[in-house]
């Protein structure tokens, strides 16, 4: 059992197999687990933000990198948990279950309307290159919806919805009388991203991770050897939509507000970006884009910089011309061959 658990972790579906890459990845997880204690709680807190983000990089990495079904809308499952979330909690404040009553609620929502919008795009068998307008469309009409929103007259219970200027306002996560924030809110962050990164490296070395990327690879075969295409992508899409929202609670955690914005076109292409920057056929790149790339982001916008997004539009335009898999992903092939060439030589 054990060893089947430790084949599932660390199995071929992502980069990094070796003894070497896994003590260096603990390393790397004791790293991150120590730094708040070199830092302020206001960096802390800033550092969550650039972890909350992953969830919706690897969703996206699931759906797309692995399972070959590209999704420009994915920021509306993030949205719809996030808003959901501050309903819910906003109008349960002092309940005790509140709080988890939003996220469950959240969580919920987002899941009904992508496993709704999935089960009509693929049992339809849309073909494959409309499913990004339409998962665009999607989130323009969220964007267009939540930003008419202004006004009193657009409230749920005593929550405003608040147009364009968004929800504010809304709860933390509290267990009893602890509230997550600052260095807590951090290592919660630390450790959902964890547990996503694990248990996805379980699904996809799995024999259901196997057929996804089968999938991804020739469809049509896939489908003729017997597997029903449709309902895997379907739980897939649902799955990646799960992430997304996990990213969106997140994030309502961190500032307390959320705004029609965070479903925009811009936030739309970003995880797109991650994943194609990174390389979206692996987890652990689409990680370290994610994380570059709104440390970028988020510290050129906080120095009052206009050039965050020019800087990421050149790193996608290099990435296509040079780097068609990703920059992470191809970098590491390139350790990995001058690494096994050098052993060659050692042993000869």
């Amino acid at each position: 059992m054990n060893s089947k658990i430790l084949h599932l972790i660390g199995g071929g579906a992502d980069i990094g197999t070796s003894r070497t890459f896994w003590i260096g990845f603990i390393i790397v997880v004791i790293l991150f687990a120590l730094y708040p204690i070199q830092v302020s709680e206001f960096r802390a807190s800033n550092a969550a933000y650039y972890l909350l983000n992953i969830p919706l990089g690897l969703g996206m990495a699931l759906l797309w990198g692995y399972c070959g079904v590209l999704s420009f809308g994915h920021v509306a499952y993030f949205g719809i948990a996030g808003y959901t979330y501050g309903i819910i909690a906003g109008n349960m404040v002092g309940n005790s279950f509140g709080l988890i009553a939003g996220v469950i609620g959240g969580l919920l929502a987002s899941t009904l309307v992508a496993g709704v919008f999935a089960y009509f795009v693929f049992y339809a068998r849309v073909r494959e290159w409309i499913i990004p307008i339409l998962t665009l469309v999607l989130t323009i009409l969220l964007e267009t919806f939540l930003g008419q929103t202004a006004g009193y007259q657009w409230r749920v219970g005593s929550v405003l919805l608040g147009g364009y200027n968004g929800m504010t306002g809304i709860p933390s996560i509290q267990i009893g009388s602890f509230v997550f924030m600052g260095y807590s809110f951090y290592y919660l962050c630390l450790i959902i991203v964890l547990v996503c990164y694990v248990a996805l490296r379980m699904l996809l070395n799995s024999n259901f991770g196997q057929v996804v990327i089968a999938i991804r690879e020739d469809p049509l075969r896939t489908e003729m050897f017997g597997y029903d295409i449709r309902a895997r992508k379907w739980l897939v899409f649902v799955l990646s939509a799960v992430l997304a929202s996990i990213s969106g609670l997140l994030y309502v955690q961190w500032g307390n507000y959320i705004t029609p914005s965070q479903v925009g076109l811009l936030s739309a292409a970003l995880p797109v970006i991650w994943a194609s920057v990174g390389g979206r056929s692996s987890l652990l790149a689409v990680i370290i884009a994610t994380l570059i790339l709104n440390w970028v982001n988020f510290t050129l916008s906080a120095q009052g910089n206009q050039y965050a997004m020019v800087i990421i539009g050149t790193a996608l335009v290099i990435t296509m011309l040079f780097f068609p898999r990703g920059i992470v992903v191809m970098t590491a092939e390139w350790i990995g061959k001058f690494t096994n060439r050098s052993n060659n030589e050692a042993t000869h």
